[in-house]
């Protein structure tokens, strides 16, 4: 079920809103956990009803293998149970992928199975290992059935994320303020929802319409023009950007309007001065989950070898090349492989994982260098501002991999973007200063690229003003609840005009009622587009 359909904003989000409201305004607390919870599993049985005994087992087995763990920890069982999360997650998205590597590989001619993906199991697979791990450790604290289901199905998070944490929602579950109804909790989650269906289906979505025929055409092997590599790159990486931004919304408005907190997701990532930060503002709960269930290890496992060995840890700044390596490369690219290949079974999944796996290892490598050279980086908003450009830059050159049908598509469509297939200026563009010269001196044709017209760029900037400087929803209501222990700061404009915050006022109500309800005849009106996560 898609939170822009008509059965879930007409008939699904209602219906569950009310009963759980009577329950707990009854102080029926656990039946309005077994609500939400039953409400869940329908609502992930929308799509296909067939997958719901597959988390019911899932969920059953590792309810079953955490309070052994909890009790009584073992690394094999622990082993044990990992190996059979990863097991199922890797039978369903990667069987048919890794068959069809091989029989291209080595001509066996075999039948590819059609294994149909079950929704949400990247998720739920990553949120049940946490769980384990953490029961091993003696971290993650037992609890009852139903509340270890709705932890896993709360349908807010269930198909795009976030990842949540055990201590972060269990105790919720078990308070019983949770579930007593609070105008303001009602409010600010209803004005993220509104905000977040407006971003998809009025920003998003008109912005698919762009990238569908370019990428197409870059799998078709079609030489695109710069114009139309940079448009339907740069459309893209917008698209996503207010797609991701928009779930994220809606997931932390619905959970509000509930009671229930959710981790912050997404925070405007494309003001990061480097992939760094990028990635400490991008899909937050899986960069958690990789830094502490993956490259920790790791790292965690090679000191203690140094240790061992007898080797000194090194000091801020004095690493040799080849404690670099071990200590940081190494760990950095496995672990976003393991992010790529998360994200989807293919080889460009693959390359978008190392490259941005080679990006953090030197931007770790710069840092430890200006530490070494005693330098600091620089406030000055032209260097923030080349900072930011740079790593955008490196941002839309990944997401052309992540975006292609597979790797020869990307490098054809990135080839366009070099201008490896030829210029096309506008008639209009010809008229700026010193354009026209240029175009006279190099013989550039003038007219319209073949996929994407000016009529189409026009938005592009202003929708890059908006994400580059514009406050975020999450800093807009920042003086009410709204993601879990998420603390914004006042941005630029709130300095500047304090009355521009988010008030539960007329005026700001007529100004979210006016964009919802643009939103909500937009969602009604049309067939409704998946939020491009839930292909994960």
């Amino acid at each position: 079920m898609l939170f822009n359909s008509y059965e879930f904003l007409v008939l699904f989000l209602p219906t569950v809103f009310a009963g759980f409201f009577v329950l707990a305004g009854a102080r029926q607390h656990r039946l309005a956990g077994a609500w939400l919870t039953a409400a869940s599993l329908c609502f992930y049985g929308w799509w296909n009803p067939v997958h719901v005994p597959l988390l019911m087992g899932s969920m059953g087995f590792n309810y079953l293998v955490g309070r052994r763990l909890a009790r009584r920890p073992a690394g094999t069982l622990l082993f044990f149970g990992i190996a059979v999360n990863i097991l199922l997650l890797g039978y369903f998205k990667y069987t048919g992928f890794l068959a069809s590597s091989l029989d291209q590989a080595f001509g066996l001619g075999w039948t590819i199975p059609n294994i149909v993906l079950p929704l949400a199991i990247s998720f739920f697979t990553f949120q049940q290992i946490a769980y384990l791990s953490d029961a091993h450790d003696g971290v993650a604290v037992e609890h009852g059935f139903v509340n270890y289901c709705l932890f896993i199905t709360f349908f807010p998070h269930l198909i795009a994320g976030p990842i949540t944490h055990h201590r972060e929602m269990l105790p919720q579950f078990n308070d019983p303020e949770t579930f007593r109804p609070r105008l303001d909790n009602i409010s600010v989650g209803l004005t993220l929802f509104l905000l977040g269906l407006f971003k998809k289906v009025a920003i998003a979505d008109p912005l698919g319409e762009n990238v569908r025929p370019i990428f197409a055409a870059a799998a078709d092997g079609t030489p695109l023009t710069l114009l139309d590599a940079w448009g339907g790159a740069l459309s893209y990486t917008l698209q996503i950007y207010f797609d991701f931004s928009g779930y994220s919304d809606m997931a932390i408005g619905l959970g509000l309007m509930f009671g229930i907190s959710l981790p912050p997701n997404f925070n405007s990532p494309f003001k990061a001065r480097n992939i760094i930060e990028f990635w400490s503002r991008w899909h937050m709960t899986l960069t958690r989950f990789l830094t502490a269930y993956i490259y920790n290890p790791l790292v965690l496992r090679v000191t203690r070898a140094r240790m061992r060995a007898g080797s000194p840890l090194p000091r801020r700044g004095r690493m040799t090349p080849a404690t670099f390596a071990t200590l940081v490369a190494i760990p950095t690219i496995v672990t976003m492989f393991i992010s790529g290949v998360w994200h989807g079974a293919g080889w460009q999944f693959v390359v978008f994982g190392l490259l941005h796996g080679f990006y953090l290892t030197v931007n770790h490598g710069w840092r430890a260098l200006k530490a070494h050279w005693g330098w600091r980086d620089s406030e000055h908003f032209l260097a923030r501002g080349a900072a930011v450009l740079l790593t955008f830059i490196c941002v839309v050159i990944a997401l052309v991999f992540f975006r292609a049908a597979d790797v020869s598509a990307a490098t054809n469509l990135l080839s366009g973007m070099v201008g490896a297939h030829g210029v096309i200026i506008h008639p209009t563009l010809k008229e700026v200063p010193g354009m026209k010269l240029l175009v006279e001196l190099f013989g550039i044709p003038v007219g319209d690229a073949p996929y994407f017209n000016l009529k189409r760029m026009f938005p592009l900037p202003l929708l890059l003003f908006i994400v580059w400087t514009l406050p975020n929803t999450q800093q807009w209501l920042r003086h009410y609840r709204t993601a879990l222990g998420f603390k914004a700061s006042a941005g630029w404009l709130e300095r500047i005009l304090p009355a521009s915050a988010w008030r539960p006022t007329p005026v700001f109500g007529f100004l979210v009622g006016t964009f919802g309800v643009f939103a909500l005849i937009r969602a009604l009106s049309q067939a409704p587009t998946e939020f491009l996560y839930f292909q994960f």
